[in-house]
């Protein structure tokens, strides 16, 4: 589960430890790197000048987002193939 490390009067950025995201940053990389959908994303991000965690925390969130959906459907992953 996520932590979140902040009280009172805190004013500078929070910091989260713990929860998926650890497990995911790997993942993540692997994605940004092979996955042409993710690297345009990831690349998008980055053109607008958002943090790098912040561009890998986004794709992290979306291979949850995918995973759910495939989960639901129960179907299995397949790559596209160009």
């Amino acid at each position: 589960m996520p932590i979140a490390r902040q009280s009172g009067q805190w004013t500078r950025k929070a910091f989260v430890n713990g929860g998926r995201r650890e497990a995911l940053y790997l993942a993540a990389l692997v994605a940004m790197r092979f996955n042409p959908d993710l690297k345009t994303k990831h690349q998008k991000l980055v053109a607008a000048r958002k943090a790098p965690k912040l561009a890998v925390t986004a794709i992290m969130r979306k291979l949850i987002v995918l995973a759910n959906a495939l989960v639901k459907k129960g179907v299995a992953w397949q790559d596209r193939m160009a």
